[in-house]
């Protein structure tokens, strides 16, 4: 191993310097705040603490992952700079193969100092040297029984990242799945408010109409109900909105009666 690693963009770094960068991302991710930051937020600032704590690296992306059997599904990705965004697409969503992919299904760190002739990737590698990348990290975001996603960290160099790299990247790793897991429980977590929140005022509307055609009819809650739900087939559109328009005439006549009394 050399005494020192090369980055481009912070010249050469002593072994010592590169475990400064890295108790200084560690901390930085022990600090983040999902809800200030969302999960996009979260998974942008994951990636920019992952370029500053491996050496060697021009840029790093954060993907969240779901495995759908054999397969693995993207649910959301963050990029430190542009490139990487460029790179993630044509991994995920062009040629469906890489060393994220590859890292994420095994589990395992992948790293290529030499991306045009990896065998392994022979459509991913030969795009992403004409973008003028030639070395890669890929570290999977483990907790115990769950893959959570993967890190992506890029370098224009050839043969950027060498084991003192590769443990580096391990060490942030272990932390940042924490906290890209953590940012997901709570993105989630707050859309199912906002979906109860959503299906409470529909409840109460559909209540309130279900009223207004008993009403009407003199017929029960079931028959009301089905009442809406054949008006919602017959029009097609769902059963909170017919509801909504139900109560909303049954307003206008009132006020018209009030305006006219």
């Amino acid at each position: 191993m050399s005494e020192f690693t090369a980055d481009t963009d912070r010249g050469f770094l002593t072994p010592e310097q590169d475990a400064a960068d890295l108790q200084a991302s560690l901390a930085d991710l022990a600090d983040l705040v999902s809800g200030q930051s969302g999960l996009g937020g979260v998974l942008g600032q994951v990636a920019t603490f992952a370029a500053h704590a491996i050496p060697g690296a021009d840029g790093a992306g954060v993907t969240l992952l779901r495995v759908d059997r054999s397969d693995l599904q993207v649910e959301a990705l963050a990029a430190s700079h542009p490139f990487v965004s460029e790179i993630d697409e044509i991994q995920y969503f062009t040629v469906h193969e890489g060393p994220c992919i590859t890292a994420a299904l095994e589990r395992r760190t992948v790293r290529s100092g030499s991306l045009g002739g990896e065998k392994i990737w022979p459509r991913f590698g030969p795009l992403v040297v004409q973008h003028g990348v030639h070395s890669v990290l890929s570290l999977p975001l483990l907790l115990p029984g769950q893959l959570v996603g993967a890190i992506n960290v890029y370098a224009h160099a050839p043969d950027a990242f060498d084991e003192h790299a590769a443990q580096l990247g391990a060490r942030f790793a272990a932390p940042a799945a924490v906290a890209v897991h953590n940012a997901q429980l709570l993105a989630q977590a707050v859309t199912l408010t906002a979906q109860l929140q959503t299906a409470l005022s529909h409840r109460q509307v559909i209540d309130q109409a279900v009223g207004l055609l008993r009403g009407r009819s003199g017929g029960t809650a079931e028959e009301a109900l089905a009442r809406l739900r054949a008006i919602s087939q017959r029009e097609h559109t769902n059963v909170a909105t017919v509801a909504q328009h139900i109560v909303d005439e049954a307003v206008h006549r009132a006020r018209a009666g009030h305006s006219e009394a």
